[in-house]
């Protein structure tokens, strides 16, 4: 069994502490070193070259964005963020993703104790799942990110208006998990023409969904907004799945529309791929177009397979391009998928797809 050495950067000794208990007690995984802050970190990684690092948000001295740019510059590596569940920590919990975070971590909130076994059980698989991204895929995504973030500096003119030819029965459903932030930022900025209204699931906290649907919005030419119940779902609309809510569409005869509940978590996940995406087969069958995008788990792959069988166009992405294979994968395995294709080349699928249906 590979042993994961692990470098723990926190200013909390008591954090620390928590986390060295977490990691150690799994025999796969171990805590070489830990650091309070970040130039005791530089010093650290230098010396032990770790598997991954769990980095804290904000810290004394340097705070963890400015460190994680300087570390992604000059030495990629895997990264798990652990941040506070407030609209700042979100904020820049979505900074760190942007710059090279693989994943992140909500910190327990009041009694450490108290849902200990889940936040260990989280730590863990993350910590996994980063260990086995390869240097390879995180170059790659690196090269992936800086140019979204050149991309960003040239606003596209935003659509104010729904399209008028496109069909409203149309529709495009989108579900991602890890490294999902910024694959879907890829595809969704490929599609700057006119495009049925699109839904999508990414596993995400509630107070993060808000968050990165204001950012999309600000750097796509589309509305794109969190979904609330009852939204309406139209051409040019980009509906992001709430936190902690799962989201499916009704078609009412006239419009699709959101519709949100807090029902049990599916494939361990609230908001759920699988829960959008049944939905999307039974009320949209043979119109929809289904994307599953890179992610840890299984979420996902059963719904895009009903999308098929309902009649629908289904897409999982590579797996050279994704950071995790595990989703799209699944599909995959599945049959679930029409066309497995790579990141950079899924908006022009979903583009020639939507021009063939017109005609």
């Amino acid at each position: 069994m590979k042993n994961i050495r692990v470098v723990v950067v926190d200013d909390s000794p008591l954090i620390r502490a928590l986390l060295k208990e977490i990691i150690n007690g799994a025999p796969d995984l171990s805590v070489v070193g830990e650091a309070s802050d970040p130039y005791e970190a530089r010093e650290v990684i230098k010396a032990l070259n770790p598997d991954v690092i769990t980095l804290d948000v904000e810290m004394p001295r340097m705070d963890g964005l400015t460190f994680l740019r300087n570390l992604m510059r000059l030495r990629p590596m895997p990264v798990i963020m652990f941040s506070s569940l407030t609209q700042q920590g979100s904020q820049i919990t979505l900074d760190a993703l942007e710059i090279g975070a693989l994943d992140y971590v909500p910190k327990p909130q009041g009694d450490l104790r108290e849902g200990l076994e889940e936040f260990a059980e989280l730590v863990r698989q993350k910590l996994r799942m980063a260990a086995n991204v390869s240097r390879e895929a995180l170059l790659v995504r690196q090269a992936r990110l800086q140019a979204l973030a050149a991309q960003q500096r040239e606003r596209a003119t935003k659509i104010r208006t729904s399209p008028t030819s496109i069909s409203k029965r149309e529709l495009i459903a989108m579900g991602a998990s890890t490294g999902g932030l910024d694959a879907l930022t890829a595809v969704l900025s490929g599609l700057q023409q006119e495009v049925p209204g699109i839904v999508i699931v990414q596993h995400i906290p509630a107070g993060f969904s808000a968050s990165f649907a204001a950012r999309l919005n600000k750097m796509l030419p589309f509305e794109v907004m969190e979904a609330s119940h009852g939204l309406e779902v139209f051409p040019g609309r980009v509906i992001i799945s709430e936190g902690d809510h799962h989201l499916r569409v009704r078609w009412d005869g006239r419009q699709y529309l959101c519709e949100l509940e807090r029902g049990p978590r599916v494939c361990r996940h609230r908001p759920s791929v699988d829960v959008l995406f049944d939905s999307v087969a039974e009320q949209t069958g043979s119109r929809a177009i289904g994307v599953l995008l890179t992610g840890m788990g299984e979420d996902g792959a059963q719904g895009l397979l009903h999308i098929k069988e309902a009649g629908g166009w289904t897409i999982a992405q590579d797996e050279q391009s994704s950071v995790v294979w595990g989703m799209p994968g699944h599909a995959v395995k599945l049959g679930a998928a029409a066309e497995i294709l790579p990141l950079d080349k899924i908006a022009s699928a979903i583009l020639a797809r939507v021009r063939g249906e017109k005609n």
